[in-house]
């Protein structure tokens, strides 16, 4: 590569800064790979963002990749030869896929996930597996089976979940990009405390076959960056109607290219009405100053044109008790499959007659960990005759209250925004109480009962560790998403005289 950029200092620039290096020869994808790859080796030992790592097969697809910039019909996308890590959810052929598992452990898919495959035909070579919580059962990614990560800021604080490995190794600089997965919160989120980007898309227009299951109703794959741009170009790779997903959107669009150009669009809001959601503007459990920083960003918006107005959505005080029956319910039916006998582990009892139903129950008691199980147990219960309807079908009656609440607000807004997570990072073992975790995805899970977009970029910190602004868009306006982030992104980084991650303290390097 030409001496003008070291590739310590190309892999802490953009994702499109990094795809402009490789159009224009300054590095090629070989060599910006092997720089992200040493950075792993040095790094992740610390920061446990990656669960496994395939070296030769992430140089063999660097290699491709600059095969494909060299043809005359030039590289199949902007990205081409960008690095990117994959949560350890989606399914990806040969290489291991666990869902940080026990019951997984070891298992190898004949096939991959339909991002993957996008992935895969964008020439994105893929540096690994990344932790979470396991089959995405969490938001701190303490509950993985494997190893706990931590968060880039602080290592003895959580990067969020249940995609917090694939948040921390982009807020390391791991890797460029990451694909993670997002049922309650769980891109949006980690996104937040790590001082990131991360994307819930509108259901159904990211492919969930080959994504392990945990919610199929609520679960959406999404992109992860280090800037609203970076994060648009991501989900215009993975963006697609998919005949293989019974639930992808007939109309979804192959390739976003709204989105990006949204992204590149420009400084002005003017016209724009921003609503603020008043339940999820500040209460109990919010820290001062994830709220100043949410204030002083909105102040922001308005400099650059929007009308802001605050804008009541009267049923979101029951959405942390709906999604909480409804998550479980489908969480018990999509692991009832995990039986030791189809696939996956196989443990049997140690005394007593070897049968199905003592196979199943000593295979599930050593795969699953304990978060898994109380899913598993709580979403049995509330589907089980006689509580069906006292729980699910209530449950579902209110999520279909809160759709009709975001309908309403939607003709006085064209975006809706509050604070990511009421809190900044906490530390490891903090909050033991699942309930006390639970109640912390209040402003992410909405957006999952709904179906609607939401992104979460880094608005300030609060004590040091970041803070994230959530905006919410109406199902198909994602490009809206992407417009508002990213004027208040170059806002933001006006006042901070650069990227937040900027801030963050340097991790020491392991020898070599």
């Amino acid at each position: 590569m030409s001496d003008a950029r070291s590739l310590p200092s190309l892999i802490r620039s953009t994702a499109a800064e990094q795809a402009a290096a490789l159009a224009s020869g300054e590095v090629s994808s070989r060599e910006l790979t092997s720089a992200h790859l040493e950075r792993i080796t040095a790094v992740d030992g610390a920061v446990g963002a990656f669960l496994d790592v395939d070296v030769d097969k992430a140089l063999a697809d660097a290699d491709a990749a600059d095969a494909a910039r060299r043809e005359d019909s030039g590289a199949p996308h902007e990205l081409t030869g960008v690095p990117v890590a994959v949560k350890d959810l989606f399914a990806t052929r040969g290489q291991v896929t666990t869902a940080a598992s026990k019951i997984l452990e070891g298992w190898v898919p004949p096939y991959d996930a339909t991002a993957v495959t996008a992935l895969r035909g964008a020439r994105l070579p893929i540096l690994g597996k990344t932790n979470l919580d396991e089959f995405a059962m969490g938001g701190s990614t303490e509950h993985s089976a494997f190893k706990r990560t931590a968060n880039p800021w602080d290592l003895g604080r959580i990067p969020g979940g249940s995609s917090g490995g694939s948040a921390a190794a982009v807020g390391s600089y791991e890797a460029p990009l990451a694909l993670g997965t997002d049922t309650g919160g769980s891109i949006r989120q980690p996104a937040a405390v790590t001082g990131t980007v991360g994307v819930k898309p509108t259901y159904g227009t990211v492919s969930r076959f080959g994504v392990i299951a945990m919610a199929s109703s609520l679960d959406t794959p999404g992109p992860m960056a280090r800037t609203v741009l970076d994060t648009a170009l991501l989900h215009d790779v993975v963006g697609a109607h998919d005949p293989l997903d019974s639930t992808s959107l007939a109309d979804a669009p192959r390739g976003m290219a709204a989105i990006v150009r949204a992204a590149q669009a420009g400084r002005d809001l003017t016209g724009l009405r921003v609503g603020v959601i008043s339940e999820l503007d500040g209460g109990e459990g919010y820290d001062p100053g994830v709220l100043d920083s949410f204030h002083a960003a909105l102040g922001l918006l308005e400099a650059a044109g929007a009308s802001v107005e605050t804008i009541s959505l009267p049923h979101l005080e029951y959405a942390l008790d709906a999604y909480y029956l409804i998550m479980p319910a489908e969480v018990s039916s999509n692991l009832a499959r995990y039986d030791g006998m189809r696939y996956g582990l196989r443990v049997e009892p140690a005394s007593g007659p070897v049968t199905a139903e003592t196979v199943m129950a000593a295979t599930r008691g050593a795969g699953f960990g304990d978060e898994a199980k109380r899913r598993i147990i709580l979403g049995t219960h509330v589907l089980s005759a006689g509580y069906y309807d006292a729980y699910y079908g209530s449950a579902q009656k209110v999520r279909t209250l809160v759709q009709r609440d975001f309908a309403a607000a939607w003709e006085r807004a064209d975006v809706l925004v509050s604070p990511t997570a009421p809190i900044t990072a906490y530390r490891f073992g903090e909050k033991d109480d699942p309930l006390a975790m639970y109640k912390l995805d209040v402003t992410t899970i909405p957006a999952n009962l709904a179906g609607i977009p939401g992104m979460s970029l880094p608005s300030g910190l609060s004590g040091g560790l970041p803070v994230g602004f959530q905006i919410l868009a109406p199902q198909r306006a994602d490009d809206r998403l992407y417009r508002v982030g990213a004027v208040l992104e170059a806002a933001l980084e006006e006042t901070w005289g650069g990227h937040l991650l900027a801030q963050a303290p340097e991790l020491e390097e392991e020898q070599r």
